[in-house]
Order: C-alpha cells, then sequence, then structure tokens
C-alpha cells in the first residue's frame, strides 16, 4: 500500500476502524463481509457459479430451482431507497420467477410495507415483460404465464419486529384465504435477521446446510470458517477464492473503498431518516398537545357558557323570589 502513493492517500482517507479491518481481513486475521455488495457479486455470481446462488435461494424458499440470469435492478423503483442496502440484486429463475435478494445494514422501519411495494413492482415488472413477448396476435395473452415473485430481505441488525421471536431467524410469509378457498396470488416474502441467527448459533453446531449458509454470509471469524468447512467441505472453494481476492491488494482496495463510500452515504441518509423520524414524532406530539388545548378551549367555552346560564337561571329566581315576597306583603297589609 505505501509503495503507491494513489493506493497510500487512498487508505490514509480511511478511518481507523476501516484501516484495521481492511488489514484483518487481508492478513487473515477476520474473513471478508460477503455481505458487502461488491464482494457478495463477486463469490456469488450467477454468470460465473450459478450453483451457489441457485442453492442458496433453493434452501430459503424450500424447493430447488435454478438462477438463469441477472436482470437490471433499476426497473421502475417506487424511490431512491438505497440508503441502508448494502446489496441489491434481482435475478429469474429457470420457470421465469423473479428473486429479489437484498441485504440492508439496518432495518428499515416498516418493513411489511415497504417489501409489499417493491414486490408489486418486480410483478408489474414481469407482467410487461410477458406483454411484450406476445408478438402472436392470434395467441392471447394469459395471466397464466406469470410467475411468482420472491422478496428476499436479509437484515444485518433487525427491527424490533423480529426480536419478539427470538429463537426464529427465517419468517416466510404468503398470502392466504380465511375461508380455504385456494389461490395462487404469487408474492412471497422471506426475512433473515441475522443478528438473530448470530445469537442463536452461537453455542451450537451448524446442524444444516441453510445455516452453513448464514453463517458463510454473516460470520468473519476465523473458528467460524473453520467450522462452516468442517461441515461442509464445498464451502472451502469459496473461502479459497476469497483469499485469492485478497492477494490483488489493489483490486480489494478498489472494491472496499466503493463499499465505504456506500456505508458513508448510508450513514448520512441514516441520519436523515432519523432526523425525520423524530421531527414527525414531535410534530405528532405538538398536533396532540394542540388538539387537547383546543378541546380545553370548548370545555371552558362549554363552561362559561354554563356558568352564564346559572346565572341567568339564579337572576330568574332571585326575580321570582321578590316576586313572591312582593304578594306575602300585600297580603300581610290586607289581614
Amino acid at each position: 500500500i505505501h509503495s503507491k502513493p494513489e493506493l497510500n492517500k487512498a487508505f490514509r482517507n480511511w478511518k481507523y476502524e476501516y484501516q484495521e479491518e481492511f488489514l484483518d481481513f487481508c492478513t487473515g486475521v477476520k474473513g471478508i463481509k460477503i455481505l458487502y455488495d461488491s464482494f457478495f457479486k463477486e463469490i456469488m455470481n450467477p454468470e460465473y457459479t450459478p450453483g451457489r446462488l441457485s442453492e442458496l435461494i433453493s434452501l430459503l424458499i424450500g424447493q430447488n430451482v435454478r438462477v438463469l440470469n441477472v436482470l437490471p435492478n433499476d426497473s421502475t423503483r417506487i424511490a431512491d431507497e438505497t440508503s441502508l442496502v448494502i446489496m441489491d440484486i434481482v435475478v429469474e429463475l429457470e420457470d421465469h420467477s423473479i428473486t429479489n435478494i437484498e441485504i440492508q445494514k439496518i432495518g428499515y422501519a416498516f418493513p411489511g410495507q415497504r417489501s409489499a411495494c417493491y414486490s408489486s413492482d418486480l410483478l408489474l415488472r414481469q407482467y410487461k415483460r410477458v406483454r411484450g413477448e406476445n408478438k402472436n396476435p392470434k395467441k392471447k395473452f394469459s395471466f397464466q404465464n406469470i410467475k411468482p415473485v420472491y422478496t428476499i430481505v436479509f437484515f444485518e441488525t433487525s427491527q424490533r419486529e423480529f426480536h419478539e421471536f427470538p429463537d426464529t431467524y427465517v419468517h416466510r410469509f404468503k398470502q392466504t384465504s380465511d375461508s380455504g378457498v385456494k389461490l395462487e396470488l404469487l408474492q412471497n416474502f422471506l426475512f433473515i435477521p441475522l443478528d438473530i441467527f448470530k445469537s442463536n448459533i452461537q453455542n451450537k453446531n451448524i446442524s444444516s446446510k441453510l445455516d452453513a449458509w448464514l453463517a458463510f454470509l454473516c460470520m468473519d471469524e476465523p473458528e467460524w470458517i473453520i467450522r462452516v468447512i468442517e461441515a461442509y467441505p464445498e464451502f472451502e472453494a469459496m473461502y479459497r477464492q476469497i483469499y485469492e481476492m485478497c492477494l490483488n491488494v489493489e483490486r480489494v482496495m478498489e472494491m472496499f473503498s466503493k463499499e465505504l463510500q456506500e456505508l458513508d452515504r448510508n450513514t448520512v441518509h441514516y441520519m436523515i431518516d432519523e432526523m425525520q423520524n423524530e421531527i414527525n414524532r414531535m410534530g405528532s406530539e405538538l398536533q396532540q398537545r394542540k388538539e387537547e388545548l383546543e378541546q380545553k378551549d370548548e370545555e371552558l367555552q362549554q363552561s362559561k357558557e354554563e356558568l352564564q346560564q346559572s346565572k341567568e337561571e339564579l337572576q330568574q329566581s332571585k326575580e321570582e323570589l321578590q316576586q313572591k315576597a312582593s304578594k306575602i306583603e300585600e297580603l300581610m297589609r290586607r289581614i
């Protein structure tokens, strides 16, 4: 690094903690964080090693699938909400269903609503493609050609909703009816809180291939790398590929710099999101206080009107008493 001015400059511009992290995985003290976008796509690239991502998706959704190709993931995104996303890839499976795999550094608020919107985006994207491919005017478009879509979200740090289930780290959702009637509604969701997985697996053995994959994605300690390889030797090829990547320090520095830029951007966006949430919360509290004050004003006005009414009634009673007193006095004179 110090032998090349451009590398030395880039290295010195990093925060100390990032310098240490980079040196740790380049020297083998720790493994690379596979969750980083550049490293994930390098190791899991379906173009060169299609079996890896296919196996991971198969284990998650519970059926054998094969990744056909990677699709552009900018399509009709509802908004630029990449602030907390550290990896995002959209793939088409062999049966032409679409899967979006996303890794979030910190879980977004309202994960269900957000994922539902992006799932709808994937579904609409597939619908447009199938309609566009139907060039034969005699052949009518059929909704039967629309295949399922899967939204798979990994969280490095998950939301409080998931921590209410501390022993579960894979959550699968699909739409069902309350009557028992079965319709294929196409949208499927999987949420994997990796922080909960780490706390669950810490003092246990790797008991399944899915556990091995999750450990591969989020555990970078050497002892865990050894445990994964001992349980499933086929992971050694991926760890070896990572090792060979690290031998090219210049290339890995470039990839790592890109990740750090994204992390810095994420941090700024996250702070903005947090500040906006705080502003929204304070605005809601102010609105609530305003409504309470208005209610009290109404109650005060009502009390004032009731007091005025009581005063008028009292005055009326006084006048009636005076009238009765006058009549009594008049009667007394007659006696």
